[in-house]
């Protein structure tokens, strides 16, 4: 079910959720939740999207008595703004078990609304009654690997969301580098993971044949050298480049968009189909590389987004996958059965 809520916002509304002021107090509150969802709004006062979203969690609350859904004004307390990488608000985390298992960023009430349902049911990633990820640090080999030069950012190379990720394209470009990008705002597990894997800390973050370059301070002083394009490998052939990018993962889903923010309705719909399957996938935003848009149309004869691969292998669009979410057989074809 996904609720959306068009209603104003008032201190009725508002008396319905729990206010967090301190540290302490946070800490306090995932302590007694236990294993109980505790669903967490950074807000702030002068941002009507906030207003909206704290009504749709009092809407939610009365439906899940179980959970707890809480305010927190992300510029009053920035030590748990910092902990846990807010830059924008509304941004709204998940926890379990004193444990963050997922993140929305933005004003986005329905996909709230469905991360709630399905955290609050079957208990999400932090119980175990879904399928186990793969190794973390499997996955984030294949991702560095995905493409001869990769990078590691915030946006998109045609839309960068910070001043370190825009300098870095940049440089790139200057210097005629070709490379693929991973917009780790898409993706939590992956943006914290990457810092202990590689041992550093912030973004963006360079790859050259799997092996981590540096950030930007570092390409620019190879820039300045003269040794930037030695240090990065040429391009692989586009076929071999999308080849790679298919198997990224068991199952790759090429929409516009990510899991966060679906950019068509199309993709939108995929993503239901998927979530509702309950089986791990990875997406790729095609409107963030203009290469594999394309190329990609070619190499699966398939004219159209979204597309979903299984093991390197073209399903189809979102009329496939509807066709197999309603005859029943989307879970053993994600999982590879048949």
């Amino acid at each position: 079910m996904l609720l959306i809520v068009n209603f104003t916002w008032n201190d009725k509304n508002m008396a319905q959720l729990q206010q967090v002021t301190s540290q302490s107090q946070f800490d306090e509150l995932l302590k007694k939740a236990g294993r109980c969802l505790t669903v967490v709004h950074f807000q702030a006062p002068w941002a009507p999207q906030c207003a909206m979203m704290n009504d749709v969690m009092s809407e939610l609350s009365k439906e899940h008595t179980t959970s707890s859904f809480v305010t927190l004004e992300a510029e009053e307390v920035p030590e748990v703004s910092e902990k846990y990488e807010i830059s924008s608000v509304p941004t709204i985390l998940f926890f379990k078990g004193g444990e963050k298992v997922d993140r929305l960023d933005g004003a986005h009430a329905p996909e709230l609304s469905k991360k709630v349902q399905r955290l609050a049911v079957s208990g999400g990633p932090a119980t175990g009654e879904v399928a186990p990820r793969r190794d973390l640090n499997e996955r984030l080999k294949e991702l560095t690997s995905a493409a001869p030069c990769m990078l590691f950012m915030k946006g998109s190379p045609q839309e960068p969301r910070c001043g370190f990720s825009r300098t870095i394209v940049g440089l790139l470009k200057e210097h005629s580098i070709q490379f693929s990008s991973f917009d780790i705002l898409s993706d939590d597990e992956v943006r914290q993971g990457l810092k202990t894997y590689s041992n550093w800390p912030t973004y963006p973050q360079l790859y050259a044949n799997g092996e981590l370059v540096g950030g930007v301070d570092i390409v620019k002083e190879l820039a300045e050298s003269g040794e930037l394009q030695n240090t990065c490998p040429k391009s692989l052939s586009l076929e071999d480049r999308l080849k790679a990018v298919i198997n990224l993962g068991p199952v790759m889903l090429f929409m516009k968009g990510n899991k966060q923010e679906a950019r068509c309705g199309f993709s939108r719909q995929i993503l239901e189909l998927l979530n509702g399957a309950g089986v791990e996938y990875d997406t790729f935003d095609i409107l963030s590389d203009e290469e594999v848009r394309q190329g990609l149309k070619s190499f699966s004869n398939w004219p159209t987004y979204p597309q979903l691969y299984v093991k390197g292998e073209l399903v189809g669009g979102v009329d496939i996958v509807r066709e197999l979410s309603e005859s029943g057989e989307l879970e053993a074809v994600l999982r590879g059965d048949s």
